[in-house]
């Protein structure tokens, strides 16, 4: 399913006229200035300062966004590579810089490149340097120009995955040929809340308070209603800038939650694409001073929790027949439900409660079009008798790369005795 921008502390010094000799400021000229903080309140270490600077008119301009916004393409070839990869918690994103000495198209163009990983909880410190491979390449809405957003996977020296490099497992199961075959296809439904950055409450609520109750909040307009819709807006632009397969956006159920979507995106490609959205995302949200939180229930109560509802078709659900593919993939994923719930999420037990449009994390269920069950087939589905199934129970948090292959292998790869089958079959009411 599914501005407030924190203000940020301007302060300008207008030159008095006798530091210029009592001369006036003519066209072309400007004057240096030294930033100060407002008499009306002490220095706040979140205050952010802009560099301006006098024209003759009296007005001012931002000289560092100007040199933010320079083109340098016509001055030379090199550009900026901007290396990103999953941290140590398996959620943080990390990124670097570097210069590279001229445009490229293709992620094997780009060099390996290292970082200490001491730093990021991914390596011990006698032996810190953890090996980035460039995989993905995107344009950089940020810098402009031919410079690129880079995702990474990381590796050791000698060429072994570290643990939290999760897709290289599922570059391996992508690769599988009765996977290849069968084109897996996925929708990603990314959900996140924005919260105030100095007291972590979500966007737009009262501080230590809540707003009323939901129910206009959904797809809600009006300022009492929507919380951060710049955020989602400039996200939505920056992700199909950077040729990222953004499908749409939503606010969602509860105030100061959005909503975003992905896909359709093949095979290994769909985690690439929702990393890198998270990337841009997470930039956007550190420009505005608001904090992205991808927790699965941010705030307990009455409130919906955050999900990542991930939508999954084969070549052979997409055909006709294709229901009954549908019925098989749900069977195998009941008698794999534990597996999945355990590489769904971190703090996935505080949504999957059975309320707010979710299943129990403790019992599968399917339906069609029903919102409390783990499996959701569409009425459009049903009715054409191919199609896809919705995932519901991936957490916010979840790792794109794990969950897309779990879905790939567990349906495609991964085959069940015929008395757990059958026993399956009887206890979901499906006929296969």
């Amino acid at each position: 399913m599914a501005q407030i921008l924190a203000p940020s502390t301007q302060c300008q010094l207008r030159t008095k006229q006798s530091s210029l000799g009592g001369s006036p400021i003519i066209p072309k000229m400007w004057s240096s200035l030294l930033m100060k903080q407002s008499k009306k309140g002490g220095v706040k270490s979140s205050a952010k300062f802009r560099v301006l600077a006098l024209k003759s008119d009296g007005s001012t301009i931002n000289r560092m966004e100007d040199l933010l916004k320079l083109d340098v393409t016509p001055y030379t070839d090199k550009i900026i590579a901007e290396y990103i990869w999953i941290g140590g918690s398996g959620i943080d994103l990390r990124s670097k810089s570097r210069t590279i000495s001229k445009p490229v198209e293709h992620p094997s163009e780009l060099p390996k490149w290292n970082y200490d990983g001491s730093s990021t909880g991914q390596a011990p410190g006698e032996d810190s340097e953890v090996i980035l491979y460039p995989q993905a390449i995107f344009k950089d809405p940020f810098r402009g120009g031919n410079n690129i957003l880079v995702i990474c996977d990381a590796y050791t020296p000698a060429g072994e995955p570290i643990p939290t490099n999760k897709r290289h497992r599922a570059a391996e199961i992508f690769s599988n040929k009765k996977v290849v075959d069968e084109v897996p296809w996925y929708g990603i439904e990314q959900e996140y809340t924005l919260l105030q950055t100095n007291v972590k409450w979500p966007l737009g609520w009262p501080v230590g308070a809540y707003p009323g109750p939901q129910g206009p909040y959904y797809c809600g307009v009006g300022a009492d209603k929507s919380f951060g819709r710049d955020i989602s807006d400039a996200h939505y632009k920056a992700c199909l800038y950077a040729g990222i397969n953004i499908s749409g956006t939503n606010g969602e159920v509860m105030p100061g939650q959005w909503e975003f979507q992905v896909g359709p995106s093949v095979g290994i490609e769909a985690g690439d694409h929702i990393w890198c959205a998270r990337y841009i995302l997470e930039r956007i949200t550190e420009q505005a001073g608001v904090v992205l939180s991808l927790d699965p229930k941010p705030i307990e109560g009455d409130w919906n929790g955050a999900g990542c509802h991930t939508n999954y078709s084969t070549k052979s659900m997409r055909e006709e027949g294709g229901f009954e593919v549908i019925k098989k993939a749900i069977l195998n994923l009941s008698l794999r439900h534990k597996e999945h719930i355990s590489a769904y999420g971190e703090g996935n037990e505080r949504r999957l409660t059975g309320k707010h449009e979710t299943a129990s994390i403790n019992s599968f269920s399917w339906g069609v079009a029903n919102r409390g069950c783990s499996i959701r087939v569409g009425r459009d589905t049903e009715k054409e008798g191919k199609g896809y199934l919705e995932d519901r129970r991936p957490a916010s948090n979840m790792d794109p790369y794990v969950v897309t292959s779990l879905l790939a292998e567990s349906t495609l790869l991964w085959e069940p005795t015929l008395e757990a089958e059958a026993l399956a079959a009887q206890k979901l009411a499906l006929k296969v």
